[in-house]
């Protein structure tokens, strides 16, 4: 008979089979043990071994070391390498010390290219791209941290201006004078002898500029802009403009003291403003033919003067009875001058309030009413057609009236009636409120009030300057939107310049002049209408995201470093990926920066980069002048 199979053997005896089994896997599993014991403690001795051989300054690994998880955040863009310092300076090196007062739209030589006629080569001609310095754009030697307001009012650093021209050619005039290592301002013009507090009061017999009604107002021509300077303890906000002319350093004067100025002329395109921006417009002696060109330019001050508001002239050929002489021209000449003024301003609508001594007021009307039946009266300038009254970028001047805003009846004041300051800083201002505004609302416009006042209070924690009351006085907003960011600082001793920029979606320089708040037009692919070291402070929100694929980065951020003085900081507001780029570049600049978390936490993209410009200047002349000078 044949064997039973294994099958048959276990199923006959269930319980030593299973007993078998057991023991064959237990033998099994510790034999595999005992395997793996063995390679272990070979592979770890050759490893051992090879680190010992390799480098004998380890320390041996010890079995009882206990591992720390560590789930911190290890990339942080203050940790990125970088470029080496060889390679930063090469970059972008400083520029020669003949630049530091170098204004590349603004520049006497290029200007000489355009035509003298109405003063064009005067107006903004900027370098084309091939032209654009890669270079930084030193502070003159000996250049000093201004003064703080309001001492900065009546005195400037010689080091920081230096020129002399106008203590000479305004001498008589008690416009500025020079004293040992700095400027003093005397608060003089040629039309204020008694200086400018003074002229102003006589101003304010004639106009009331108590009551808040009056806070924007635009000074045409403005010198050293003394008006303007003592217009500020009024709680009445200026915008200075003159033209860098054979007057050197009139503009730059005004910005040394902290007064708000821009390069800027009459001449053929429209002031860079939008319309209804200005309370009160001001000439004094500012040498601007007013009546010539079919009263073209007045017809421009119009377009910027609100409903209301007013203009002031002084000088030729206001008084000209008894100031003839002096001015070096015939009586008839004068006489015809100021009767072709009126006429122009009879023209425009606008009614002359009153003349005495050497001031004459005019005021515009608040509405268009009568104005358009007159126009049966006055044939030119005729109303305006299909037209944007706010557009003023490069936009050639048009010898037409600009028609206010429609009304229902003869009292409403066109495009609505203002509060008065300080309530018209948070009133809904009319634009907004009668919708002309795309997309923006009364409640949007609450709402961003508020949010800039929480992160204005954030700023102030990251930037100890910033929060320091006194230690900046001149400020940029790069890109204001509603201007939130400058309504947040209004209690403070500053006052900010409001840019919105023209690839903005939506215009709103309107609103942020509604809310007598002051700002201008600008592309930042090209370089502002100012002097270099004109800004303590740069704020910028979103605006390399604006600019992405426009320009170039590098040239936006050669462009604030000329504008921004040493020692000055910027606040940048953008996303990320963004700002580890910005970081880059501002890093191969030399400047101090680090990337915060937003005010919300660390969860948003958006993310706040701090940038300081360290204290340098131009060499000493004896020194060679391709080398740069930094002091801690």
């Amino acid at each position: 008979m044949a064997s039973p199979s294994p099958l048959q053997h276990f199923s006959l005896k269930p319980k030593r089979a299973n007993l078998y089994y057991m023991t064959l896997v237990a033998v099994l599993c510790t034999l595999c043990y005992l395997v793996g014991i063995w390679q272990h403690s070979t592979g770890a001795a050759a490893i051992t071994a090879d680190i010992s051989t390799s480098d004998s300054s380890c320390p041996p690994i010890s079995r009882n070391t206990t591992i720390h998880l560590d789930f911190e955040a290890h990339h942080r863009a203050e940790d990125l390498p970088l470029p080496p310092a060889a390679a930063r300076v090469a970059h972008l090196p400083p520029c020669d010390a003949k630049l530091s007062e170098y204004t590349p739209c603004q520049d006497v030589t290029r200007s000489l290219k355009f035509e003298r006629e109405r003063l064009v080569y005067r107006e903004r001609h900027c370098p084309e791209k091939e032209e654009l310095l890669k270079c930084r754009i030193p502070a003159p030697h000996g250049y000093k941290v201004p003064f703080r307001w309001p001492e900065s009012r009546d005195s400037v650093w010689y080091a920081n201006v230096p020129h002399k021209e106008l203590t000479v050619e305004k001498k008589k005039q008690n416009w500025v004078h020079y004293e040992g290592d700095r400027f003093r301002f005397p608060g003089g013009g040629t039309m204020f002898p008694r200086g400018a507090d003074a002229y102003i009061d006589e101003i304010g017999k004639l106009i009331n500029l108590r009551d808040g009604s009056v806070r924007t107002a635009i000074d045409t021509g403005c010198g050293v802009a003394s008006w303007g300077a003592y217009l500020l303890s009024r709680d009445i906000l200026p915008m200075s403009f003159a033209p860098r002319d054979t007057h050197e350093a009139q503009v730059q004067f005004a910005l040394e003291r902290g007064v708000p100025a821009l390069i800027g002329i009459l001449a053929s395109q429209r002031l860079p403003y939008p319309s209804r921006a200005f309370d009160m417009a001001h000439c004094s002696r500012c040498l601007i033919p007013w009546g010539q060109f079919d009263g073209l330019y007045l017809i421009e001050v119009d377009r910027v003067l609100r409903p209301g508001g007013y203009w002031i002239l002084s000088g030729p050929p206001i008084n000209w009875e008894k100031h003839w002489k002096g001015w070096d021209r015939t009586a008839e000449d004068l006489k015809a001058e100021q009767t072709m003024i009126e006429n122009v301003a009879k023209s425009l609508c606008w009614k002359k309030l009153k003349q005495k001594d050497d001031l004459a007021v005019w005021q515009k009307p608040t509405n268009h009413v009568h104005c358009k039946v007159n126009r049966k009266v006055f044939k030119k300038p005729s109303f305006c057609q299909a037209q944007d009254p706010d557009k003023a970028w490069y936009t050639t001047m048009e010898g037409c009236l600009t028609p206010l805003p429609g009304v229902n009846n003869i009292k409403e004041i066109a495009g609505g009636e203002l509060a008065k300051w300080p309530e018209r800083l948070t009133s809904v201002p009319p634009r907004i409120s009668s919708g002309s505004v795309t997309g923006i609302t009364a409640e949007m416009f609450r709402d961003n009030t508020g949010l800039w006042k929480k992160r204005v209070a954030y700023y102030k924690t990251l930037d100890y300057q910033l929060a320091e009351p006194g230690r900046y006085r001149n400020l940029l907003d790069m890109n204001a939107y509603l201007g939130g960011f400058a309504a947040a600082l209004v209690q403070d001793p500053v006052w900010v310049m409001n840019i919105v920029p023209v690839e903005a979606e939506v215009n709103t320089l309107g609103v942020i002049y509604e809310r007598g708040l002051i700002g201008t037009y600008q592309n930042w692919c090209e370089a502002m209408s100012t002097y270099p070291r004109t800004y303590d402070f740069i704020h910028s929100d979103s605006v390399f995201s604006l600019y992405k694929d426009r320009c170039e980065v590098e040239d936006i951020l050669l462009e604030m470093d000329r504008i921004l003085r040493p020692e000055g900081s910027i606040i940048f507001r953008d996303d990320v990926d963004v700002l580890v780029k910005v970081k880059s570049i501002m890093d191969a600049m030399q400047y101090d920066s680090t990337i915060v978390d937003h005010e919300n936490g660390p969860r948003h993209r958006e993310k706040i980069l701090l940038a300081a410009k360290q204290y340098w200047t131009a060499p000493a002349p004896s020194q060679d002048q391709g080398e740069s000078q930094t002091d801690s």
